[in-house]
């Protein structure tokens, strides 16, 4: 299992980013939660596979119908064996 601290950014807010993501999640079988920043970001803490968080990452270059997403950062944390997947904020 793998722990990724995921910031995206671009328009990310007000197009149902966080609720997306949170269903692809559950669809993966990937554990953590997802909050908007007050910079206008997105801040995801992911825990899976090494496959299932390669997809979520892909999922997450592109997001819901309406988002634009203009950048990724990634970065391995240590594992904090999350039990399911929430929305925070």
């Amino acid at each position: 299992m793998i722990h990724l601290n995921i910031i995206v950014k671009g328009t990310v807010q007000g197009v149902f980013f966080r609720a997306s993501t949170r269903l692809k999640a559950l669809e993966l079988g990937i554990k953590g939660y997802v909050e908007n920043r007050a910079d206008g970001s997105v801040y995801i803490e992911a825990e899976g596979t090494k496959t299932q968080l390669e997809e979520f990452i892909t999922w997450c270059s592109n997001g819901p119908e309406h988002a634009f997403v203009e950048e990724i950062i990634e970065q391995e944390a240590p594992l904090i064996n999350y039990m399911d997947f929430i929305i925070r904020r």
